[in-house]
């Protein structure tokens, strides 16, 4: 069973936050590369603290082993400091897919006894 084995790890490029330069009048597009660097297909989704703000497109989807995807993150226009931004951070959670599973993403692998690795990124707003 795939899911009794702990996934791989996954790169991400920024590996450690995501900046978004003012002025914040307009949409920001941020892209993210996801790896993965593991020898198992993953499935992985992104969630994000602040759905009004923050948006993730494609929000998920199954990675074979080195392969890589390009996410956008995008940020809504926002009045900045008038809006609390400090717990801002968007996660990408990743799970090894079932044994045989079609290429197709299912929410449930992330429900069941698989174990569900997490990565942080914060967001760091730049006046």
């Amino acid at each position: 069973m795939a899911q009794s084995i702990p996934p791989g790890d996954i790169i991400t490029q920024p590996n450690a936050k995501v900046v978004f330069n003012a002025p914040y009048d307009d949409k920001h597009t941020y892209h993210i590369k996801v790896t993965n660097s593991g020898g198992r297909r993953i499935g992985w989704a992104f969630k994000t603290t602040n759905m009004k703000r923050l948006g993730v497109d494609p929000p998920c989807g199954v990675l074979d082993p080195k392969e890589d995807v390009l996410v956008a993150v995008s940020c809504d226009a926002f009045a900045f400091g008038q809006e609390d931004t400090n717990n801002d951070r968007i996660t990408i959670e990743w799970t090894n897919t079932p044994d045989g599973a079609a290429k197709q993403f299912r929410r449930e692998w992330f429900q069941g006894d698989g174990i569900v690795r997490r990565k942080n990124l914060p967001i760091e707003y730049n006046s």
